[in-house]
């Protein structure tokens, strides 16, 4: 009797256990930089598109699936140590609503419109995430009013990236972070020739 009223003891404390360590991991919320880093990568390559003898990566593997199942026969504590890797797993970063897909096909279809711009030094990317507006001289006078509409239009699209991908994951106050993020992506996915800011303000040719 002793011992079945321990066993359930013991089971209402590992119950109440798991139930507070959830808790805390679902009001625990946080930036996920890393999947946010990997959606950024795949829209600017998007945009922008592949680089020049660039090719895709392997689809990533989903063999490391079974890691997270918990074996027959496990104990309490084992079952903990298998809850806490799940709880913290990083978290499906959405970026795939039709707004977000109707910003990124007029960005895509702007690119090869600003490409001679980008090539001339007339504009380069900004440590902001926008396009910025670095030698206007190197932009003949036939061209200056197509050229400002097409910066302002696609720093409003930006803009509105930014924004759309922090609303679309419930949380609109990381409009800054994604930003961030998309800014170091476009620096780095810039093509040889073409003018980009470091985090200082610094140009620099690539």
């Amino acid at each position: 009797m002793a011992q079945a009223v321990s066993g359930a003891r013991a089971g209402a404390f590992l119950v109440t256990l798991l139930f507070v360590l959830s808790a805390c991991v679902t009001i625990n919320i946080y930036f996920p930089a890393a999947a946010a880093e990997e959606a950024a990568e795949r829209i600017v390559e998007d945009v922008l598109g592949k680089k020049p003898g660039e090719t895709s990566p392997p689809p990533a593997s989903n063999d490391d699936r079974g890691s997270y199942l918990l074996p027959q026969g496990a104990s309490g504590l084992a079952l903990l140590d298998w809850l806490i890797p799940v709880a913290h797993a990083a978290p499906d970063f959405d970026v795939d609503t039709p707004a977000i897909r109707q910003i990124q096909a007029r960005m895509k279809a702007r690119t090869s419109q600003l490409r001679p711009f980008y090539q001339a030094g007339a504009a380069g990317f900004g440590k902001n995430g926008l396009v910025v507006v670095r030698d206007a001289s190197a932009v003949s006078l036939r061209d200056r009013a197509k050229f400002d509409q097409l910066v302002k239009a696609e720093n409003a699209d930006r803009n509105a990236l930014y924004r759309e991908i922090a609303k679309a994951n419930g949380h609109p106050e990381w409009e800054p972070e994604v930003r961030e993020v998309f800014a170091k992506q476009w620096v780095q996915q810039a093509r040889s020739g073409w003018w980009v800011q470091n985090a200082s303000g610094k140009w620099s040719k690539k």
